[in-house]
This record gives C-alpha cells, structure tokens and sequence, in this order.
C-alpha cells in the first residue's frame, strides 16, 4: 500500500497508508483531530542492487560534484593509427589546414 503525506496547520506532517487510489484530499490529524490537507511529495524509492551497480551509481552521482583529474589517456595497449587517404588532383589544390 503506498503512504500519503498529510500537512496539519497546527502540528508537522504525518503519514497515512492507504490503498492506492483511495486517499482522500482531506485527513483528520492524529494529535489534534483536526482536518490536514493531502501534499505532494517525492517517492520513496529504495534502489537495492548489487555492489558493484551500487558503486557505479554512486561514482556517477559523485563525479557531478567532485570530477576526477586526470593529466593523460589511460592506456588501452591497442595503437591505431589515422588513415591517410590519398588526395585526389581535384583536391590538391586546396589549402590544408
């Protein structure tokens, strides 16, 4: 059953568990009786996964803020190389950049 949020004006917000879709605009506050209205808040999503989804997940959060530095490529051991291709007569006359 999900929870609906409810705001008193007198005291703080409280939670209600409802079935989904019958969660009424109004509900009586449990401390003081009086009627709170229904207010809008984020899901609560809880992500269980493996650690190492975890931790890519938390790295890609991390590095929004705090970017990691490096001073050079890291090293894959394959070389490639450009291709050249041959100018044709038509484009030899252009300048090259």
């Amino acid at each position: 059953m999900p929870i609906y949020e409810y705001q008193c004006h007198e005291h703080d917000r409280f939670e209600l568990r409802q079935p989904m879709g019958s969660a009424s605009e109004q509900a009586a506050c449990p401390h003081c009786g009086a009627s709170a209205r229904r207010v809008l808040s984020a899901p609560r999503i809880v992500t269980r996964g493996h650690g190492a989804w975890m931790a890519a997940i938390d790295r890609a959060d991390k590095s929004r803020y705090e970017p990691e530095v490096v001073s050079s490529l890291p090293a894959t051991g394959l070389r490639r190389s450009t291709p050249v291709i041959p100018l044709t007569p038509q484009l030899r006359g252009l300048p090259r950049p």
